[in-house]
Parts: structure tokens; C-alpha cells; sequence
């Protein structure tokens, strides 16, 4: 199988780690820079922007399967992206592509538990541009392809979790005002793009998430744990939002525990982190 990987970042890596020896594998990145990085693991770098609609064009019929992980924009309400990828892969030869959504399309639930039933309802930029290019990706799946969604929440690993926000002792929202906040470790993610590659279902949606359940004060509290630090002091919830940056305001603002029944029944998926105490103290090569 030739795979061609979208976004080689951590994640992204880390999949290739796993599918090397098993599959060809290549590695769309802008900048010559990064070429002996993906070399390293096994990836045959492929030069290209996602943002420069020409120099995709050798990408037509390259790979049998495509693991696209890269964001959109960081501005406006759509994902150029992600349609100037599709428009150079073409409907050809290409059986198979698993994207990394985010959770944020949900939009706030209250609290509430949701399953990929539940209709979108992104009420921010960022949500929505992912909502875009999911959809944009299941016109694309309406075909040949097989195209499987994994809509991601905060993904966390040794070296990617909050820790400048707890050393500075940054407060959190008292328990009875908090947000549910959702978690997956970032080897987890990748393992479960590597399932959707090989059992996800056509057109099919699944909530990429671990056990954990927590609130997000009680996330900061499990990270300081971890880094022998103090608890953050806990405030009202109105003086913490107001303290706090736009971007981080959205997270403070929705709340939801996404179900991850899917990933287990139909991917047969079993966490090697089902809980974030877990995730930080197994991960040490993370």
C-alpha cells in the first residue's frame, strides 16, 4: 500500500512510526528543511503547499490512501486547503483517506454526552472551518473513496499538555461552574487514524476520545500532579473568563464528554491510554 501523509507534524509522525516496514509511505511538506526529519522515520518527502494550488499537481495518483492531518487556515469560515487537496488528488486511484477533524464542531452541549449523532453546530471560526472541511470531504466520499473522520479533542503528550499555563499558577473555574473538556494522547490518535485506515466505514464519523471525563480544572489538576506543582486556585467562572485569551475563552465556554463507543465497537480500538494519568505517566518517549 502507498500511503501519502498531509500534515507531518506529531501526529503524523508518530503514524508513520507505526507503518513503516508495512507500507510505502510519503510525506507532503513545504520546505526542504524538514527532508531528512521524514527520512528518518521512513517517509519519502513529496514537495508541496497546500496553499499553492500548482505545486500539488504531483500528487495525482501518487497513493492508494491519503492520512490528511493538516489544519486549515488560521483565518476566515472555510478550508481552501483542504479543497485544493482533493481537487489534486482526484477520484482516480485513491481507495481510501482518514482526516483529523476537531471536536469543536459540536459546539457547546451543556455538558451533555455526545455521540456522532449528534448534528454539528460549530459557533466559532475555527469549528467552522473544520466543519467545512469535513464537509467537503464527505462529498468527496460520496464515490469511490472511503473517507473516515476522526474528530479529535484536546490531544495531549509528555511534551504537549498545558505546563506553562500550570508553572505560572494560572487559576481554573471552581468545580460546580466547570466545563467538561475531552482528551486523547497523541500515540492513541495515531493508532486510531491507522484503525480508520484499515476497518473505518464509508463516510463515517468517529469521536476520537479517551475515557477520561474530566473537567478542565480537574485536567490542570492532573498535569500539576504530574509536574510535582501546586494545584491551580480555583475562581468563579466569570473572572477566569475574563482573564483569559479569545482563543482559550472558547474552551472555557463549551462543555460536552464525547462518547467513544464507536471507536471501540466498530474499529475494535483499545486505548493504550485510556485516562490522562495513565497517558502522562506512560509516555515517556512521547
Amino acid at each position: 500500500m502507498r500511503i501519502l501523509i498531509v500534515g507531518c507534524g506529531d501526529v503524523g509522525l508518530r503514524a508513520a512510526r507505526l507503518l513503516a516496514g508495512h507500507a510505502r509511505l510519503y510525506g507532503l511538506i513545504r520546505s526542504p528543511r524538514r527532508a531528512a526529519e521524514l527520512r528518518a522515520v521512513g517517509i519519502t518527502p513529496v514537495f508541496g503547499d497546500l496553499d499553492d494550488r500548482a505545486s500539488l499537481k504531483r500528487l495525482a495518483g501518487l497513493a492508494d490512501a491519503v492520512l490528511h492531518f493538516a489544519p486549515p487556515p488560521a483565518q476566515g469560515e472555510h478550508d481552501p486547503r483542504t479543497r485544493r487537496l482533493l481537487a489534486a488528488l482526484g477520484r482516480g486511484s485513491l481507495s481510501q483517506l482518514i482526516y483529523i477533524s476537531t471536536s469543536g464542531v459540536y459546539g457547546d452541549c451543556a455538558g451533555e454526552v455526545v455521540a456522532e449523532t449528534r448534528p454539528a453546530r460549530p459557533n466559532n471560526p475555527r469549528a467552522r472551518r473544520r466543519a467545512d472541511a469535513e464537509a467537503q470531504l464527505r462529498r468527496f466520499g460520496s464515490r469511490a473513496t472511503r473517507v473516515s473522520l476522526l474528530r479529535a479533542p484536546g490531544i495531549y503528550a509528555q511534551n504537549r499538555m498545558p505546563e506553562e499555563r500550570v508553572k505560572k499558577g494560572l487559576p481554573a473555574i471552581v468545580s460546580a461552574d466547570d466545563v467538561y473538556t475531552n482528551h486523547v494522547h497523541a500515540d492513541d490518535l495515531a493508532r486510531l487514524a491507522i484503525a480508520a485506515l484499515f476497518r473505518g466505514r464509508h463516510n463515517r464519523l468517529y469521536n476520537a476520545v479517551d475515557d477520561s471525563g474530566l473537567k478542565m480544572g480537574d485536567w490542570f489538576d492532573v498535569v500539576a500532579d504530574h509536574l510535582g506543582l501546586p494545584r491551580p486556585p480555583r475562581l468563579p467562572r466569570d473572572q477566569v473568563i475574563a482573564a483569559v485569551t479569545p482563543a482559550m475563552r472558547t474552551f472555557l465556554t463549551e462543555s460536552r464528554r464525547l462518547s467513544n463507543r464507536r471507536i471501540k465497537r466498530e474499529l475494535r480500538f483499545r486505548l493504550r491510554y485510556p485516562t490522562v494519568r495513565e497517558g502522562l505517566r506512560g509516555s515517556g518517549l512521547a
